[in-house]
């Protein structure tokens, strides 16, 4: 395997579409997840006590979504300016690495809020002394 990747340049107007995809698609997921998010907030009008802990960690999730899915438009609005293939590549490999903690801290805060609310469940189903 060769130790550097051709530079290989990438066309202007393949950029420039790309890029106009990449902002079509951006604002698409923004809508989405703006109604997601008012959905939410309609259900947590209506929800009960046992549903409390259930709902946090449904906006985590959310949140994380929203997070990792805003990272990886991120990476692709920076791949769509890259001017050759090993710009690209090393981008992909520095999303990968900031990915793979990213994951790994949400999982740690999902599991902690998911042991907390069983806890805190299990507690108020305990009839009173």
């Amino acid at each position: 395997m060769p130790d550097k990747m051709p530079d290989l340049e990438i066309p202007e107007q393949m950029r420039t579409l790309a890029e106009s995809s990449v902002g079509q698609a951006k604002k698409a997921f923004d809508d989405f997840i703006a109604a997601t998010q008012d959905a939410v907030h309609q259900m947590e009008d209506s929800s009960t006590s046992a549903q409390t802990g259930a709902s946090d960690i449904n906006k985590t999730a959310l949140t994380f979504a929203e997070e990792n899915v805003s990272a990886a438009f991120s990476l692709a609005e920076s791949m769509v300016k890259a001017k050759d293939f090993g710009e690209i590549m090393a981008l992909q490999q520095d999303f990968l690495k900031s990915q793979m903690a990213a994951f790994g801290e949400q999982a740690r805060v999902i599991s902690d809020k998911a042991a907390k609310s069983a806890t805190e469940t299990a507690n108020a189903a305990k009839p009173e002394k």
